[in-house]
């Protein structure tokens, strides 16, 4: 019987202390590891989320671009940090591609805790304004006048630009050349300067440039047209049966992270989603809220994780 008072004593100290730390919680600024460079859609998310997150927290959410290796550097440094909620992860569907070329193990997923799901939103196929085609139909008949002389950008091997790159070239059977970058800003750079024909990325990323008039949207990614381009098909309708590529974005916790502060933020994060500021950020941008419970966010890790598998199969990609 002392025992079991004793264990009922550890149990209930356990639970005061656990809440005594969320209500502590932070007690200074919290990390939000990016692991891409600056410019490209998992920044433009953390930046978003990071200043809400951070006035309803009453700390600071510095957000810190750790790039490289296709994502593994940051995803590596953010699964090495302290489980004591101030290093949290913004992953993206390179979470997933990077597990099915094999970067990443399977187990990774085991590394960290789901705490939210953000968004999601489709890619976008786009050319140089100056391109000579209006459709993605003109795209992949000029890539067969002209086989192997187009350069498709990506964000590096094993990125979403990639993987989307490489899901078209397969569906539609053209001949194309994939340049391979450090990052979606820096193949951004070269399409706007013509060095590039085509881009295939996130509309979050993307849309500025073409409601500039600098770059030209000949379809999207998704499987219904978007309401920020409404008059761009899917590049499904327009010659690429059943394409599908689409970006989301969500935040992970280091494994060990104590459940209270998960819970924390996750009920700090969908008070976000639900404002009507997020709601608005994210249609301006082409992409929409995500409504998913951590287990909903973990089997679409696995989902995912299935289906650009069998891209890096018919690709023959290799990470290097």
């Amino acid at each position: 019987m002392k025992i079991l008072f004793q264990v009922i004593a550890m149990l209930v100290s356990g639970a005061v202390a656990a809440a005594a730390m969320a209500q502590s919680y932070p007690g200074r600024p919290v990390k939000l590891i990016v692991p891409f460079p600056p410019g490209g859609s998992n920044d433009v998310v953390a930046r978003a989320i990071g200043v809400q997150l951070g006035e309803r927290l009453g700390q600071s959410v510095v957000i810190e671009n750790r790039g490289g290796a296709g994502g593994t550097i940051g995803i590596d440094a953010a699964a090495k940090a302290a489980p004591d909620g101030y290093t949290l992860l913004l992953i993206s569907v390179a979470y997933p591609m990077n597990i099915a070329l094999g970067r990443l193990p399977q187990e990774s997923i085991q590394s960290f805790i789901p705490v939210a799901m953000l968004g999601s939103g489709p890619s976008v196929l786009v050319v140089p304004a100056g391109l000579a085609v209006e459709s993605v139909k003109d795209l992949i008949a000029l890539a067969r006048r002209r086989p192997g002389e187009l350069n498709v950008g990506s964000a590096g091997i094993g990125s979403f630009q990639h993987f989307a790159a490489e899901l078209f070239r397969i569906q539609s059977g053209i001949d194309v050349v994939i340049v391979q970058y450090k990052g979606g800003g820096p193949a951004l750079i070269d399409l706007l300067a013509g060095q590039l024909q085509v881009n295939i990325g996130s509309l979050i990323q993307i849309l500025p440039y073409v409601r500039s008039g600098k770059l030209k949207a000949l379809g999207v990614g998704g499987s219904r047209r978007n309401a920020a381009l409404p008059g761009v098909p899917t590049i499904a309708e327009d010659g690429v049966a059943g394409y599908e590529a689409n970006n989301w974005w969500g935040i992970l916790a280091p494994a060990g992270t104590p459940p209270a502060i998960v819970g924390r933020l996750r009920q700090e994060i969908a008070a976000i989603l639900e404002s009507a500021e997020m709601h608005k950020r994210f249609e301006l941008e082409g992409a929409e809220v995500a409504r998913m419970s951590p287990a909903e966010f973990g089997r679409l890790v696995t989902t995912e994780t299935a289906k650009w598998a069998r891209v890096v199969k018919d690709a023959n990609i290799r990470a290097e």
